[in-house]
């Protein structure tokens, strides 16, 4: 084989290989949408089987409403990416619905259809702090680039297992994502052994945090399914956005971060080891 034939050889390949990285380049780009988006729900077995439909129904309702329609649209790409997860333990985490773009009320449709797709399952002990870590390390799959990130987690009780929710929260923020909360002050369920007077005051001091965060605490579960439509609305708007103000102006109050943590975030824990010999139910 001459010089020339090898050389041009040489080239060919070289041409190949480029053309295939350049390929796999661009099939691993991530998507670029507005808000990249954990919907991070409890279902500890203080949630009774009729609140966890609640919750189930609320979401779906949630996400197909006008108005949270309209705040994906006025976005910048005009579309987020959400997935749904359910979480008790440590480590009990469920993906229900898998990372979904919604830019129309079609695709909002279809996740609500994988939503209603299979029952919700309860199980023991609440740790804020694992949903919270399990929903950080979903980002890097997601396979979407989004200008915000926020994990959005409800829950009717303080964390009691697994690692210092707060500790956990300062981590998450470092990475850039936003937590936003949704304390269930509701009382409900199979126990109430394990509640906190302040469970608001708690997802403030100790659950929520980064730039612009926020919860909106539910006093009952009728007004669970218009505070998860404010919540979405809110985070997908923004605090500079004429809809924040807007849904501040006709429903205070939307709780900020506080700056000073002055709740005890390791209460749960505690009434947890003082109170070992009731049922493992939370």
């Amino acid at each position: 084989m001459s010089a020339s034939v090898r050389a041009g050889l040489r080239l060919s390949g070289a041409a190949v290989l480029a053309l295939l990285c350049g390929l796999t380049t661009g099939s691993t780009a991530a998507e670029p949408v507005d808000v990249e988006l954990v919907l991070a729900v409890d279902v500890s077995l203080s949630i009774s089987p009729a609140e966890l439909e609640i919750q189930r129904h609320g979401y779906a309702a949630a996400l197909t409403n006008d108005n949270v329609l309209q705040a994906i649209a006025d976005g910048t790409y005009g579309k987020i990416a959400v997935t749904y997860v359910e979480w008790a333990g440590t480590s009990w985490q469920r993906v229900i619905v898998p990372w979904t773009v919604i830019a129309t009320r079609a695709d909002a449709e279809r996740v609500v259809a994988q939503l209603s797709a299979q029952p919700p399952n309860s199980a023991r002990r609440t740790s804020i702090s694992g949903a919270l870590e399990f929903g950080s390390d979903l980002f890097a799959e997601s396979g979407y680039q989004g200008t915000k990130r926020v994990i959005d987690i409800s829950g009717d009780g303080p964390n009691n297992q697994g690692a210092p929710v707060n500790l956990v929260r300062d981590g998450v923020v470092r990475q850039g994502i936003v937590i936003n909360g949704l304390p269930l002050m509701t009382r409900g369920g199979f126990s109430g052994v394990y509640d906190v007077n302040d469970l608001d005051r708690y997802y403030s001091d100790c659950v929520i945090g980064g730039p612009g965060a926020f919860m909106i605490p539910v006093n009952d579960w009728t007004q669970f399914p218009e505070a998860i439509r404010r919540k979405l609305v809110l985070e997908l708007a923004g605090p500079a956005s004429r809809q924040w103000a807007a849904e501040e102006a006709d429903h205070p109050p939307v709780v900020l971060a506080q700056d000073k943590p002055v709740t005890d975030c390791q209460v749960g824990e505690k009434m947890w080891r003082n109170r070992n010999w009731m049922p493992d139910n939370r």
